[in-house]
């Protein structure tokens, strides 16, 4: 295992201090919760400050806050997520714990687009690919990117949008999908049962931004000859771990 830097720990369990309830901490408060004498916080704070990691709280003497130089390292680490490549890095550890086709999408418009897609080994499975569209309110992943949208936004997308139908199952009318809509943001999973393909079952759920935004969604499509209750319950367990993994790497603080 490699060396630790002692000092560089000690800096590290001060910030990630204020990861807690409280958005302030004194330095005796901060020395006591790390077990640190007294000179030795006072020291790591100073450090901290000047570099702009903490800030003295206005008012308060030997009070501290988070700085604006962690704001600025937060903006950078979003800028060089890449949805894509950590999509696929966890699609691929779904799909290999359930062996059913995993894909990651986003909302465009009314439509939704698969931007990661990771296969099934078995003979019979979902026929998609990376970059294909489908209209939202036919899929899983699309009924909860909908469900995640401002109630305005929604209001004008089904004014403006007609529900076509991909097959007898599929909803065709605003007052069903508004239904199933706030079952979506009650449960934080959608289904999606023969509505995009008769032959093809779907579960997904959110994938959201350090903001909390349901920026994109996951889902397992199933082909309706391996469907079965049980099967589904740990279909859905699975995209669920999986959206709150891939949550994670884009800096989500989802549980």
């Amino acid at each position: 295992m490699p060396r630790l830097v002692p000092a560089v720990m000690r800096a590290a369990d001060v910030l990630e201090l204020f990861l807690g309830e409280r958005s302030s901490l004194s330095a005796p408060d901060i020395a006591a919760r790390l077990g640190l004498p007294r000179s030795t916080a006072h020291e790591l704070l100073n450090t901290l400050v000047s570099r702009g990691y903490l800030a003295k709280q206005p008012g308060k003497d030997g009070v501290y806050k988070l700085g604006p130089r962690l704001l600025e390292l937060g903006a950078r680490y979003q800028q060089d997520l890449d949805l894509a490549v950590e999509g696929e890095a966890v699609t691929r550890r779904v799909a290999a714990e359930c062996d059913e086709t995993v894909h990651v999408a986003v909302l465009d418009g009314a439509e939704v687009v698969y931007v990661c897609k990771i296969d099934s080994t078995y003979s019979v499975r979902m026929i998609s690919a990376v970059g294909r569209r489908l209209p939202a309110h036919c899929t899983a992943v699309g009924k909860v990117l909908l469900a995640g949208l401002p109630g305005e936004r929604l209001d004008q997308l089904l004014r403006e949008q007609e529900l076509v139908a991909l097959t007898p199952r599929s909803i065709t009318s605003a007052a069903a999908l508004r239904a199933q809509l706030g079952e979506v943001r009650r449960t934080g999973v959608a289904y999606e049962m023969c509505e995009s393909n008769p032959d093809v079952g779907c579960v997904a759920a959110p994938v959201t931004d350090y903001s909390g935004e349901w920026v994109a969604a996951m889902s397992i499509s199933v082909p309706t000859i391996r469907h079965g209750e049980a099967a589904w319950r740990r279909w859905e367990e699975l995209v669920r771990d999986g959206a709150t993994e891939l949550s994670r790497r884009l800096g989500s603080a989802v549980r």
